[in-house]
């Protein structure tokens, strides 16, 4: 029977995957950029880089989320019933209880972070908080912690610092081919322009890659969630209410927006809104609702995210 722990192997084979592929996109750019300009050291420090960067996302990938969204610790006195509710539904998924912090934002919003359930952490802004009613708020927390106990966060937030990395250098290597002198008036046109072509979608590809793994983790927090709650109707209220309220956080940011239960930067309509559409980080709210609504959370099934 699946469980709120089914997908842990496969998101851990997911980031190794991630991980794997980021490595190897970076050397063949940088090998590419070594050998348009002749320097080896270009090579040398593209495997540095590498290898830095995939370490730092596994061991410390939480503390840059955390800062990015201006996330602060939450006083156990101050907000003493979050504490209580995010420590019994850990309790009941049979988690460590996650650190548990407040985002002052009057956006309704949460997100989850960490690399394993030892280090997990669980977001909620200002406005999420003051928005909700019990159950609503457990119907969250309780997708957030199915996050954690699925280990999609892992995957999900190395893909912060992969795929901002992945631009960041494809950046600096576009940057460096104004070196090159006139080398490429002796270089084939098709293989310059092939390269060219390389660096400038390598930021592409990592951002789709990152936008394919949020939308289908989110169906499957939501079925795990209701499951934990033994409640669906109290998060498909909450994704309803968020929904309705539209707000754009106030430090939304591209790099993190996957993370989040809802969007961070609010309804995307108007002109434009099927392109933004085909890269929105969350799928429709009213998809999660009519899922949720028709789950049976009595079956062992309705956690395989089949929803």
């Amino acid at each position: 029977m699946a469980t709120l722990y089914t997908h842990q192997g496969v998101n851990v084979r997911k980031t190794w995957l991630l991980m794997g592929v980021f490595c190897v996109g970076v050397l063949a750019l940088g090998w590419g950029v070594s050998w348009y300009l002749e320097s080896p050291l270009i090579l040398v420090a593209a495997v540095v880089g590498a290898v830095l960067t995939n370490v730092y996302s596994y061991w410390y990938s939480d503390t840059l989320v955390l800062r990015l969204t201006h996330a602060e610790a939450a006083d156990p006195g101050t907000y003493r019933e979050l504490h209580r509710t995010v420590e019994n539904l850990a309790i009941t998924a049979g988690l460590p209880k996650p650190r548990v912090y407040v985002v002052t934002d009057p956006a309704p919003n949460a997100f989850a972070t960490g690399r394993d359930p030892e280090h997990g952490v669980v977001a909620v802004t200002t406005g999420l908080l003051a928005l909700l009613d019990r159950t609503e708020l457990e119907g969250v927390l309780a997708h957030e912690l199915s996050h954690i106990g699925n280990r999609d966060i892992l995957v999900a937030t190395v893909a912060v610092v992969l795929a901002g990395s992945v631009a960041l250098l494809s950046d600096f290597f576009l940057r460096t081919l104004r070196w090159g002198g006139d080398r490429d008036r002796r270089m084939h046109p098709f293989v310059l322009a092939l390269g060219l072509v390389a660096i400038i979608l390598a930021p592409l590809a990592a951002s789709l890659i990152q936008l394919a793994i949020s939308r289908k983790r989110e169906f499957l927090a939501d079925a795990s969630g209701a499951l934990l709650t033994r409640y669906p109707e109290g998060l498909a209220q909450a994704l309803t209410k968020i929904s309705a309220e539209g707000r754009e956080m106030r430090h939304a940011n591209t790099a993190t927006a996957h993370l989040f239960i809802a969007d961070p930067f609010g309804p995307r309509g108007g002109l434009g809104a099927s392109l933004r559409a085909l890269f929105a980080t969350h799928p429709p709210v009213e998809d999660r609702v009519r899922a949720l609504l028709n789950l049976p959370v009595g079956d062992g099934d309705a956690v395989r995210g089949e929803v």
